[in-house]
Protein backbone atom coordinates (compact mmCIF):
# COMPACT_ATOMS: atom_id res chain seq x y z
CA UNK A 1 0.00 0.00 0.00
CA UNK A 2 0.89 3.80 -0.36
CA UNK A 3 -0.38 6.70 1.81
CA UNK A 4 -0.36 9.79 0.59
CA UNK A 5 0.33 12.13 3.35
CA UNK A 6 0.80 15.34 4.94
CA UNK A 7 2.96 16.12 7.95
CA UNK A 8 0.07 17.61 9.96
CA UNK A 9 -2.84 16.96 8.47
CA UNK A 10 -4.82 15.69 11.24
CA UNK A 11 -6.66 13.38 8.72
CA UNK A 12 -3.97 11.84 7.28
CA UNK A 13 -2.68 11.45 11.28
CA UNK A 14 -5.85 9.02 11.88
CA UNK A 15 -5.20 6.90 9.47
CA UNK A 16 -1.13 6.42 10.46
CA UNK A 17 -2.45 5.23 13.62
CA UNK A 18 -4.85 2.77 12.58
CA UNK A 19 -2.14 1.54 10.40
CA UNK A 20 0.14 1.25 13.48
CA UNK A 21 -2.86 -0.13 15.31
CA UNK A 22 -3.00 -2.77 13.06
CA UNK A 23 0.19 -3.60 12.59
CA UNK A 24 0.15 -2.78 9.01
CA UNK A 25 2.54 -0.70 6.88
CA UNK A 26 2.59 1.53 4.09
CA UNK A 27 4.96 3.62 1.72
CA UNK A 28 4.83 7.19 2.93
CA UNK A 29 4.54 9.49 0.00
CA UNK A 30 4.21 12.85 1.20
CA UNK A 31 1.90 15.52 -0.60
CA UNK A 32 2.80 18.99 0.60
CA UNK A 33 -0.20 20.72 1.50
CA UNK A 34 1.44 24.21 2.57
CA UNK A 35 -0.65 27.55 1.33
CA UNK A 36 2.35 28.24 -0.58
CA UNK A 37 2.45 25.42 -2.78
CA UNK A 38 -0.59 23.52 -2.49
CA UNK A 39 0.83 20.23 -3.93
CA UNK A 40 -2.44 18.88 -3.74
CA UNK A 41 -4.08 21.00 -6.33
CA UNK A 42 -1.22 20.74 -8.83
CA UNK A 43 -1.56 18.04 -11.85
CA UNK A 44 1.11 15.16 -11.10
CA UNK A 45 -1.35 14.86 -7.74
CA UNK A 46 -4.43 15.27 -9.26
CA UNK A 47 -3.97 12.60 -11.84
CA UNK A 48 -3.58 10.23 -8.74
CA UNK A 49 -6.15 11.89 -6.91
CA UNK A 50 -9.05 14.03 -8.38
CA UNK A 51 -10.49 14.88 -5.34
CA UNK A 52 -7.20 16.36 -4.40
CA UNK A 53 -7.38 15.78 -0.59
CA UNK A 54 -5.75 13.67 1.61
CA UNK A 55 -5.25 10.92 2.90
CA UNK A 56 -5.34 8.85 0.12
CA UNK A 57 -4.34 4.82 0.25
CA UNK A 58 -3.53 2.68 -3.08
CA UNK A 59 -4.48 -0.32 -2.24
CA UNK A 60 -4.80 -3.34 -4.62
CA UNK A 61 -8.00 -3.03 -5.24
CA UNK A 62 -7.30 0.93 -6.33
CA UNK A 63 -7.39 4.30 -4.90
CA UNK A 64 -9.70 4.99 -1.74
CA UNK A 65 -9.48 8.58 -0.56
CA UNK A 66 -11.43 10.60 2.88
CA UNK A 67 -9.49 8.92 6.33
CA UNK A 68 -13.19 7.67 7.48
CA UNK A 69 -13.72 5.97 4.58
CA UNK A 70 -10.46 4.34 4.89
CA UNK A 71 -10.74 3.51 8.37
CA UNK A 72 -13.92 1.63 8.20
CA UNK A 73 -12.21 -0.33 4.90
CA UNK A 74 -9.46 -1.11 6.91
CA UNK A 75 -10.92 -2.93 9.46
CA UNK A 76 -13.34 -4.73 6.62
CA UNK A 77 -9.58 -5.93 5.65
CA UNK A 78 -7.94 -6.27 8.66
CA UNK A 79 -10.48 -6.59 11.56
CA UNK A 80 -7.91 -7.90 14.14
CA UNK A 81 -7.18 -6.12 16.27
CA UNK A 82 -9.96 -4.14 16.01
CA UNK A 83 -10.94 -0.46 16.11
CA UNK A 84 -14.35 -0.80 17.64
CA UNK A 85 -16.03 -2.14 20.87
CA UNK A 86 -17.28 -5.35 20.42
CA UNK A 87 -20.92 -4.18 22.20
CA UNK A 88 -23.09 -2.91 19.39
CA UNK A 89 -24.29 0.24 21.46
CA UNK A 90 -20.66 1.08 22.07
CA UNK A 91 -19.83 0.65 18.90
CA UNK A 92 -22.58 3.09 18.02
CA UNK A 93 -21.54 5.49 20.59
CA UNK A 94 -17.82 5.59 19.70
CA UNK A 95 -19.04 5.91 16.02
CA UNK A 96 -20.99 9.21 17.00
CA UNK A 97 -18.22 10.13 18.70
CA UNK A 98 -15.82 10.25 16.48
CA UNK A 99 -18.45 11.32 14.01
CA UNK A 100 -18.18 14.78 16.10
CA UNK A 101 -14.58 15.19 15.49
CA UNK A 102 -14.76 13.99 11.86
CA UNK A 103 -18.12 15.95 10.56
CA UNK A 104 -18.37 18.91 12.74
CA UNK A 105 -15.14 20.28 14.23
CA UNK A 106 -12.68 19.11 11.88
CA UNK A 107 -14.30 20.58 8.58
CA UNK A 108 -14.75 23.65 10.32
CA UNK A 109 -11.32 24.27 11.48
CA UNK A 110 -8.86 22.59 8.94
CA UNK A 111 -6.56 24.26 6.31
CA UNK A 112 -8.14 25.21 3.61
CA UNK A 113 -11.12 26.96 5.63
CA UNK A 114 -8.58 28.72 7.98
CA UNK A 115 -6.53 29.55 4.07
CA UNK A 116 -9.90 30.99 3.00
CA UNK A 117 -10.39 33.06 6.07
CA UNK A 118 -7.66 34.54 5.37
CA UNK A 119 -7.10 35.02 1.78
CA UNK A 120 -10.60 35.72 0.94
CA UNK A 121 -11.73 37.85 4.22
CA UNK A 122 -8.72 38.93 5.30
CA UNK A 123 -8.43 37.29 8.85
CA UNK A 124 -5.18 38.22 10.54
CA UNK A 125 -3.54 35.40 12.86
CA UNK A 126 -5.36 36.43 15.64
CA UNK A 127 -8.93 35.89 14.02
CA UNK A 128 -8.20 32.88 12.80
CA UNK A 129 -6.82 31.58 15.92
CA UNK A 130 -10.01 32.59 17.86
CA UNK A 131 -12.36 30.51 15.39
CA UNK A 132 -9.82 27.51 15.00
CA UNK A 133 -10.12 27.37 18.67
CA UNK A 134 -14.05 28.32 19.44
CA UNK A 135 -14.89 25.33 17.42
CA UNK A 136 -12.90 23.13 18.69
CA UNK A 137 -13.85 24.27 22.22
CA UNK A 138 -17.48 23.74 21.69
CA UNK A 139 -17.45 20.33 19.88
CA UNK A 140 -14.71 19.03 23.40
CA UNK A 141 -17.07 20.22 26.15
CA UNK A 142 -19.85 17.45 25.06
CA UNK A 143 -16.39 15.23 24.54
CA UNK A 144 -15.24 15.99 27.79
CA UNK A 145 -18.65 14.84 29.20
CA UNK A 146 -18.68 11.71 27.65
CA UNK A 147 -15.19 11.01 28.47
CA UNK A 148 -15.82 11.61 31.96
CA UNK A 149 -18.70 9.33 32.49
CA UNK A 150 -16.87 6.21 30.69
CA UNK A 151 -16.01 3.22 32.46
CA UNK A 152 -13.72 1.41 30.85
CA UNK A 153 -9.64 2.34 30.29
CA UNK A 154 -10.12 4.59 27.37
CA UNK A 155 -13.07 5.98 25.79
CA UNK A 156 -15.37 2.91 25.08
CA UNK A 157 -13.41 0.26 25.33
CA UNK A 158 -10.01 -1.09 27.54
CA UNK A 159 -8.10 -0.82 24.43
CA UNK A 160 -8.31 2.66 21.74
CA UNK A 161 -10.95 2.50 19.09
CA UNK A 162 -12.48 4.74 16.21
CA UNK A 163 -12.75 7.55 19.06
CA UNK A 164 -9.29 8.00 19.98
CA UNK A 165 -7.94 7.76 16.28
CA UNK A 166 -10.59 10.81 15.89
CA UNK A 167 -9.27 12.59 19.10
CA UNK A 168 -5.79 12.69 19.37
CA UNK A 169 -5.25 14.12 16.24
CA UNK A 170 -8.05 17.25 16.89
CA UNK A 171 -6.00 17.47 20.48
CA UNK A 172 -3.04 18.22 18.21
CA UNK A 173 -4.56 21.44 16.39
CA UNK A 174 -5.72 22.27 19.27
CA UNK A 175 -1.72 22.40 21.12
CA UNK A 176 -0.70 23.92 18.13
CA UNK A 177 -3.16 26.89 18.27
CA UNK A 178 -2.49 27.16 22.32
CA UNK A 179 -6.28 25.58 22.84
CA UNK A 180 -6.47 26.13 26.91
CA UNK A 181 -7.25 22.57 27.96
CA UNK A 182 -8.02 23.12 31.59
CA UNK A 183 -11.22 22.77 30.49
CA UNK A 184 -10.63 18.91 29.34
CA UNK A 185 -8.72 17.10 31.86
CA UNK A 186 -10.27 13.10 31.25
CA UNK A 187 -9.55 14.29 26.96
CA UNK A 188 -5.86 15.17 28.24
CA UNK A 189 -6.00 12.09 30.70
CA UNK A 190 -6.55 9.99 27.32
CA UNK A 191 -4.52 11.71 25.04
CA UNK A 192 -1.39 10.98 27.57
CA UNK A 193 -2.63 7.43 27.88
CA UNK A 194 -2.21 6.51 24.09
CA UNK A 195 1.04 8.07 23.24
CA UNK A 196 2.55 5.72 25.58
CA UNK A 197 1.42 3.53 22.65
CA UNK A 198 3.91 3.27 19.78
CA UNK A 199 1.43 3.01 17.72
CA UNK A 200 -0.14 6.57 18.43
CA UNK A 201 3.63 7.96 19.32
CA UNK A 202 5.04 6.89 15.69
CA UNK A 203 2.57 8.22 13.80
CA UNK A 204 2.73 11.84 15.34
CA UNK A 205 3.24 14.54 13.27
CA UNK A 206 6.35 15.59 14.05
CA UNK A 207 7.73 11.82 13.53
CA UNK A 208 6.80 11.86 9.87
CA UNK A 209 9.33 12.04 6.83
CA UNK A 210 8.28 15.32 5.71
CA UNK A 211 8.12 17.37 8.93
CA UNK A 212 10.33 20.46 9.14
CA UNK A 213 13.72 19.83 11.40
CA UNK A 214 12.62 22.05 13.63
CA UNK A 215 9.24 20.66 14.55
Amino acid sequence: MKLYSYWHSSAAFRVRIALNLKGLSAEYMPVDLNLEKRENLQSGYLSVNPEGRIPALVTDDGLLGQSMAILEWLEEMHPDPSLFPSDAWQKARCRAFANTIACDIHPLANIGVLGELKSRFGADLDAITDWHNSWIARGFRFLEKQAAERQTKFLFADYPTLAEICLIPQMKNGHRMKLDFSEFPTLIEIETRCYELDAFDAARPENQPDAPKST
